[in-house]
């Protein structure tokens, strides 16, 4: 299996502050920053993404310390990986209802989540809410996990000629999640059901929402476009796509991104 290689970017959008988070931390090996630029390589490692939500302050206590916890808890926990991603998960969860325990005002907090483990076996995840986790191979890209807000229900209702195209994207509860990391009862849970083999110069990209701003499409001709210059320049050419658009509502947004180096 061809060594990982890793990179973090980030816009804040037409935001003041930040509500997103991401960090690698090779396994066995010491986290990386939160939300660090700039390449790393590792043999394995786990790599999780957080959009939190709640306001300035709390949606952005929320992902730090979603993806804290998240990556110190996976590298402590025994059992395979989809164990560790689990525990992890539930660790986070545990620290969230933690935090508001201790300040009430903090009440309605939390944040999506998605954890990928990374290693000879490919790729398994575990994820909460509605930040994609996409794979490109040659070419194209799939959406890998499952999308917890209300927008499957919103596109259904157009495919069944419920709601026009129009309606159903400006809907407002479009971006309403039906589940979340926020110190309760976690109600929709994706777990990998097997690992996914990745092959040389696949790119596995785990972004906030903010990158719908961008369609499927186009996120494949932005990382076919900038694939063999590496994780790094796929990264930063994401986001500065993302940010092209001006659009006026733009959400943060990040992306972490992990290349299958050839």
């Amino acid at each position: 299996m061809p060594p990982f290689e890793h990179a973090v970017a980030a816009t804040r959008g037409a935001r003041d502050y930040q509500e997103d988070a991401a960090a690698f931390r090779p396994d066995g090996g010491e986290p990386v920053r939160l939300s660090s630029e700039g390449p790393g390589f590792d043999l394995s490692g786990f790599a999780v993404l957080a959009d939190g939500m709640g306001g300035h302050a709390g949606g952005a206590l929320a992902s730090r310390t979603v993806c804290e916890e998240f990556l110190a808890a996976v590298a402590d926990h025994p059992g395979t990986s989809v164990d560790r991603l689990i525990a992890a998960l539930k660790a986070a969860n545990n620290a969230v209802a933690a935090k508001i325990s201790e300040n009430p005002l903090l009440a309605g907090m939390g944040s999506t989540l998605i954890g990928a483990a990374f290693g000879s076996h490919g790729i398994e995840w575990v994820s909460v809410g509605d930040s994609p986790l996409f794979l490109f191979r040659r070419g194209e890209v799939a959406l890998l996990n499952e999308d917890h807000s209300l927008a499957p229900e919103l596109d259904r209702m157009v495919a069944e000629g419920k709601l026009t195209e129009i309606e159903a994207r400006r809907d407002p509860r479009r971006h309403m999640l039906r589940s979340a990391v926020t110190g309760e009862d976690i109600d929709l849970l994706d777990v990998s059901q097997r690992p996914l083999t990745l092959e040389a110069d696949d790119y596995v990209v785990l972004a906030s929402d903010g990158i719908a701003t961008l369609d499927q499409n186009e996120v494949a001709r932005v990382i076919q476009g900038y694939a063999s210059d590496g994780a790094a320049a796929v990264a930063k050419a994401l986001i500065r796509a993302i940010e092209a658009v001006r659009e006026p509502y733009q959400d943060n947004a990040t992306v972490l991104v992990v290349r299958a180096v050839g």
